[in-house]
């Protein structure tokens, strides 16, 4: 038989963890669970990564920052896996929900997005299977919203769309030396909304909406990308309304 001091331990014991605090119990049983996904690559938390097994990511670390991470992904297996990674920059003015962006604004549009083709001043690197437009003297990127063109290439410039409303491609030697188009406000337009915005090489620092990452970078992309592969480009911050999982 226990004597009354033992049976007095062992109920205040048992009586313990009822007389915490709220919450107490639960800080003293040890490291709480992750919450599910939390050690998944990134696109395999995303919302979507458009059907195919390529994926480029270009994240910022908050919406009004104008520099962040490229990294570009493969489907191995049913897991994405990392082939590269790079600095990224984006617009002077952050970025914006692409719903909600406007021309003229140096904002770089959020979302999930194609990429029609590439393009370039300088020839496609050894390996580049994907479509791949050489810049002319004659090539421009219209985006004169009062053209029929609005918001392509077009070569040569058509009458209905000005000069000064559109880009001459040729004169970007440097941003333009490598770059994808890609496809925000491109499969129907909307007037007002925004054209021209790339990924291409770094000029001298943030761009006017576009995606830049260094030069080595994309050329090590070109040579990635495959047509079978179908990649997009997801863009968005590491939370918040722009969180880059949303899309």
């Amino acid at each position: 038989m226990r004597s009354p001091a033992v049976i007095a331990v062992i109920a205040a014991v048992l009586l313990w963890p009822s007389l915490l605090p709220p919450g107490a119990a639960a800080a003293h049983s040890g490291p709480a669970a992750p919450p599910p996904g939390a050690g998944a690559p990134l696109p395999a938390r995303m919302a979507a990564t458009g059907g195919g097994t390529q994926l480029i990511t270009a994240v910022a670390p908050k919406a009004d920052g104008a520099s962040g991470t490229l990294a570009w992904w493969d489907l191995r297996g049913g897991r994405w896996v990392r082939a590269g990674s790079a600095p990224a920059r984006f617009g002077a003015n952050g970025l914006v929900e692409g719903a909600a962006r406007r021309q003229g604004t140096n904002t770089t549009p959020t979302g999930l997005y194609g990429l029609p083709f590439a393009f370039g001043l300088r020839s496609a690197p050894r390996g580049t299977t994907y479509p791949y437009r050489p810049v002319r003297q004659d090539s421009w990127w219209c985006q004169d919203n009062a053209s029929s063109s609005y918001n392509r290439w077009v070569r040569p410039r058509p009458a209905d769309c000005r000069a000064a409303e559109s880009e001459h491609l040729v004169t970007y030697r440097t941003q333009y030396a490598h770059a994808f188009v890609i496809g925000f406000n491109y499969d129907r337009p909307v007037r007002g909304r925004g054209a021209g915005i790339f990924l291409h090489v770094d000029g001298r620092g943030a761009t006017a909406g576009c995606v830049s990452a260094p030069a080595d970078a994309l050329r090590r992309i070109l040579a990635w990308a495959r047509p079978d592969g179908r990649p997009h480009i997801a863009i968005g911050t590491s939370a918040g309304p722009t969180a880059i999982t949303r899309y």
